[in-house]
């Protein structure tokens, strides 16, 4: 039983000892933009949550002077009903005034007169400001339209980010207590198999119940074909004492994402410019490496699913 689990894993070197360095070079270089890449979309999910809340404040300023605005055009339509009342009374006095003596009459009219400029006047703030209230209204809708479309694109992510979480753990519930979770936050799925489930020690080729694991998780991959894959390897920080092939831990925990990509590769249905490898060595622990329990936990390989964001950046654009 041993010799036949040796000589598939000393078949599986010979072929990957036979790549060239040109191959090797051009699949770094094809990791680091990828990895740039990811690194753009996650820039680009902060600065959308950032313009967001920025929209929002806005949104709360433009209501604030919209209310302000309408305090002052109703303060204007109630000078107006006083100003006119008044010129009502005089105009009454006028008739009972028309008469008396000429002077009386002249300063009558003349009181009268200014009291028709005032008025004018205040009809003429009155029509400006009701303008300006519809003008920040018209505007308040529309800024409070996009603020709607917006939070619901973002609703909408978040809803299909957790039905894929949901699918991907229904999926992988045989693999539950053997070093797998499934977990959702800021917007992405994260998927954590611990190197048991799918290495031996210093090996990157993958087992049987691990390659399990990875075909179950590419089928349901398969089915959302607008979702970024990276696959993350890492490892503990005992430095790698083997020899041959590898140069180290982060050497082996890019060799071992390469591993879990090829195997995704094998499902047709996933779109290959969607997957990236990436080795992250022992920089990134989840646990301390001062245990042998907390040095199993970062040996491990991480599956980050993204959402494509065009949509929102779109909606923001357009705001």
């Amino acid at each position: 039983m041993t010799n036949k689990l040796i000589l598939p894993v000393l078949a599986f070197s010979m072929l990957t000892a036979c790549v060239s360095p040109k191959i090797y070079k051009d699949l770094e270089a094809r990791h680091e933009a990828l990895k740039k890449e990811h690194q753009t979309l996650s820039d680009e999910n902060l600065e959308l949550t950032a313009a967001k809340k920025q929209l929002e404040t806005d949104l709360d300023a433009l209501q604030k002077q919209y209310d302000e605005t309408l305090a002052q055009r109703n303060k204007l339509e109630n000078d107006y009903k006083a100003l006119k009342a008044n010129h009502d009374n005089l105009q009454n006095s006028y008739d009972a005034l028309e008469k008396n003596s000429s002077d009386a009459i002249a300063r009558n009219v003349q009181q009268n007169r200014e009291l028709l400029a005032q008025l004018e006047a205040k009809e003429q703030a009155l029509a400006a400001e009701n303008t300006r209230l519809a003008e920040l209204k018209k505007e308040l809708e529309a800024r409070s339209q996009r603020v709607a479309e917006l939070e619901r694109v973002i609703a909408e992510k978040d809803a299909h980010m957790h039905a894929l979480k949901e699918a991907i753990s229904a999926a992988l519930t045989d693999f539950e207590g053997k070093g797998l979770t499934v977990e959702q936050r800021d917007g992405k799925v994260y998927i954590s198999m611990e190197n048991k489930l799918l290495f031996s020690s210093g090996s990157w080729a993958v087992g049987a119940e691990g390659r399990r694991a990875v075909e179950q998780l590419g089928a349901v991959l398969s089915e959302n074909p607008d979702i970024a894959v990276l696959i993350e390897g890492h490892t503990d920080d005992v430095p790698y004492s083997g020899s041959g092939q590898l140069s180290g831990n982060w050497d082996l925990s890019t060799k071992r994402a390469t591993a879990i990509v090829s195997i995704l590769r094998e499902n047709h249905g996933i779109n290959p410019e969607n997957l990236t490898a990436a080795g992250r060595g022992e920089y990134a622990p989840i646990a301390t490496n001062t245990t042998a329990e907390g040095r199993a936990k970062n040996r491990r390989i991480e599956v980050i699913l993204t959402p494509k964001l065009d949509e929102i950046s779109k909606l923001l654009n357009d705001i």
